[in-house]
């Protein structure tokens, strides 16, 4: 039976190797999503403006939320939130989708040579590109309101390197997972709703008496939630020592989970 190897050089290797194999898949699963539709991709557009408008009525005017050390504003409430909601969503797609990933490509598993690694990356491409549609709807509805954004939200996507890292270690374990244990699918689809609120999504983190603040830093997106926040609306930059910590644990999952990937990928096609 072939072993393949844990090495993330491995990794690196393949991603390079296979780089035009992983643009067309990745584009193949985004158009693949929308086909048949009316509206096509559009609707990758529409989603988040609608979502933006459900979040802030609900929150803002049913609820009367107020932003700690806001305006107070619901236009302001609305770009704090949808900020939050880019990083939870990009989460959320890929976890939710991971348990089925493999199930879902039995043929690459079982009729022809594949790099079977690449499936959790092209699952992350499709997320990523969500991810950045909901972006441009926040920047614009931003410059709409206020003008001009900071310069601080450039680094938008340095504080989605941490992110991204760990959210492929969790896919490529969760992936793998599903293939032996078939309820995975159901108990990832129990949790990505419950991370939400245990995440500082809906509020800021100083809101939180401080004996509850240890417990939602345990979530792994809060981070990445709060710098968001603070570098595309606050205007303030990169807390490099939290980001940096956060970037050694997310390497360190995305290696666990790439290793145990490989390790247990050649009882795939027996399995399926």
């Amino acid at each position: 039976m072939q072993n393949f190897s844990i090495s993330p050089a491995v990794m690196i290797a393949s991603l390079w190797i296979n780089r035009n194999l992983l643009v067309g898949l990745v584009h193949r699963e985004i158009i693949g999503r929308y086909k048949g539709s009316t509206l096509g991709i559009l609707w990758s557009f529409f989603n988040p403006v609608l979502m933006l408008a459900v979040y802030t009525f609900f929150f803002s005017v049913i609820f009367q939320t107020r932003w700690l050390g806001g305006s107070g504003s619901k236009t302001e409430f609305a770009l704090i939130l949808f900020a939050g909601l880019l990083v939870f969503n990009f989460f959320a797609e890929c976890m939710n989708r991971s348990p089925s990933l493999i199930l879902s490509n039995v043929n690459y598993v079982k009729k022809i040579v594949f790099p079977l690694e690449l499936l959790p990356i092209v699952a992350m491409g499709s997320a990523g590109f969500h991810l950045l549609v909901s972006f441009f709807v926040w920047l614009g509805f931003y410059v709409v309101i206020f003008g001009i954004p900071h310069l601080g939200v450039l680094l938008f996507p340095v504080v989605l390197v941490p992110l991204a890292l760990l959210t492929l270690g969790f896919t490529w374990f969760l992936s793998s997972l599903g293939v032996y244990l078939r309820d995975v699918s159901q108990v990832v689809g129990a949790l990505v709703p419950v991370l939400m609120f245990l995440s500082p999504v809906f509020y800021p983190l100083k809101s939180l008496p401080e004996e509850f603040r240890a417990v939602v830093h345990l979530s792994p997106i809060t981070v990445a939630v709060e710098q968001t926040r603070e570098v595309m609306y606050w205007g303030g930059s990169i807390d490099w020592s939290a980001w940096g910590g956060y970037l050694v644990i997310s390497c360190i999952i995305a290696w666990l989970g790439f290793a145990w990937f490989q390790r247990t990928r050649k009882g795939f096609a027996d399995v399926l």
